[in-house]
C-alpha cells in the first residue's frame, strides 16, 4: 500500500489562512480546467502521454540547446497574429510563479510577466493573452492537442520531454530539493525518507527522481496514471502537495526547490532540507513539437528579455517575485544554441 492506513489527520500546520488559500486556489484551478478538458480527449492521468514515446534520443546530448533566435514569423506565430491572442498554459496556484492574486484576481507572477512579454513582442500588446490553467500532468497534452500555443509553467528541459515538445533556450535554473515540516526528522534527499509518505506531481521530474532513487520512501499511489489513482501521494498540481502536508496526509514534499520555495514562504511551518538541490535542471518555454518559427521567436524574446544585466526585465521580475525566496541568483542562465 502506497500510505499507512490507520494514521490520524493532524490538524493543518502554519496558517489557516495560507491552507484555506491553497485549498481554494487547488479548486479554482480544477473547475478553471473543465473547459480545457472538453475541447477533446485528453489523457489526465498522464499515462497515455508518457505511453506514447517513452524513449529518450539517443543523440540528445544538449537538450538545453535550443534554436537561435529569430523576429520572423512561420505558420505558427501567423496563426497567433489572426487570432489575435496568445493562448498561454500556465499555473495559477504556484505562488510567485504564476498565482491568481486574490485581492486583484489577476494572475502574476515570474512565469506570468514572460507570458506578457512574449506576447508584446508577436502582438505588440502584453495583454493579448488568453491563460489556461493547467495542471502538472496536462502540460504536453495540451500543446499535443492545441489547446496552448506555448506552456510557461515552470517546465523543466529534458531529453525524455523533447521527443514530445520543443523547448526554448533556458530561462531559469532549478533543482529538486526535499520541503518537510522544520519539526520532523527529515534532513533531506537521503536515508531520513525511509518509511515516510512523499509526495510529487504526476508527469514532474520530481517523480522521476523518487523513482530512481527513493530511500524507502512510500511514493506511489495504488493504481497510480490510472483513472482509480487516488491522488494521494502522486497529485495533478505540485500545490496538493502543500495541501496534503499541513493537513498531515504526507510526511515530505519533492519538487523544484524553485517551487518549494514558494511553498515554504506560503506557510513558516515547513522549510526546504538539505543544503542544496541533488539535481540540476532548466525551465524552458514549450511549444508544440515542430513549431520552430515560434521557438525561434520565443529565443528572440529571451534575447531581449535578459538584456541589460542588473536592469533588465529578468533581473526586474526576479527581484519582484523571487528574490525574497531564493536570494543571491545574480542573472539568467546563459542561453545555449544548437550548433554554436
Amino acid at each position: 500500500m502506497s500510505r499507512s492506513k490507520g494514521r490520524p489527520v493532524r490538524r493543518l500546520r502554519g496558517w489557516g489562512g495560507v491552507t484555506g488559500m491553497a485549498a481554494a486556489c487547488a479548486f479554482t484551478a480544477a473547475v478553471t480546467l473543465l473547459p480545457l478538458a472538453q475541447h477533446g480527449r485528453v489523457d489526465l492521468s498522464g499515462g497515455g502521454v508518457v505511453a506514447a514515446d517513452r524513449a529518450r534520443a539517443e543523440a540528445c546530448t544538449e537538450p538545453e540547446a535550443s534554436l537561435p533566435p529569430s523576429g520572423g514569423g512561420g505558420p505558427a506565430v501567423d496563426r497567433i497574429k489572426r487570432r489575435g491572442k496568445l493562448i498561454a498554459g500556465v499555473d495559477q496556484n504556484s505562488f510567485r510563479w504564476g498565482y491568481r492574486n486574490p485581492e486583484s484576481r489577476r494572475l502574476e507572477g515570474f512565469d506570468i510577466d514572460l507570458v506578457r512579454a512574449i506576447a508584446e513582442d508577436v502582438l505588440g500588446d502584453p495583454d493579448a493573452v488568453v491563460f489556461r490553467a493547467i495542471p502538472t500532468n496536462q502540460r504536453i497534452a495540451a500543446l499535443e492537442h492545441d489547446r496552448v500555443d506555448v506552456v510557461v509553467r515552470t517546465m523543466t528541459i529534458n531529453c525524455k520531454r523533447l521527443e514530445q515538445v520543443s523547448f526554448s533556450t533556458a530561462y531559469f535554473q532549478t533543482g529538486q530539493q526535499v520541503l518537510a515540516p522544520k519539526d520532523s526528522g527529515i534532513t533531506g534527499y537521503d536515508s531520513s525518507l525511509k518509511g515516510r509518505r512523499v509526495c510529487s506531481a504526476e508527469g514532474s521530474t520530481a517523480y522521476e527522481a523518487l523513482e530512481k532513487q527513493s530511500f524507502g520512501a512510500l511514493y506511489k499511489d495504488d493504481y497510480d496514471g490510472t483513472g482509480r489513482d487516488p491522488d494521494r501521494l502522486t497529485v495533478p498540481n505540485q500545490l496538493d502537495c502543500l495541501v496534503r502536508l499541513q493537513l498531515g496526509e504526507v510526511d515530505a514534499v519533492v519538487t523544484d526547490n524553485a517551487l518549494a520555495a514558494g511553498q515554504a514562504a506560503q506557510d513558516p511551518a515547513v522549510e526546504l532540507k538539505g543544503k542544496a538541490p541533488f539535481t540540476t535542471e532548466y525551465y524552458g518555454v514549450a511549444a508544440k513539437k515542430g513549431a520552430d518559427d515560434l521557438v525561434a521567436r520565443v529565443n528572440k524574446v529571451l534575447v531581449d528579455y535578459r538584456a541589460g544585466g542588473d536592469d533588465s526585465a529578468w533581473m526586474t521580475s526576479y527581484r519582484r517575485w523571487l528574490a525574497a525566496g531564493l536570494p543571491g541568483i545574480s542573472g539568467p542562465p546563459a542561453p545555449e544554441y544548437r550548433g554554436g
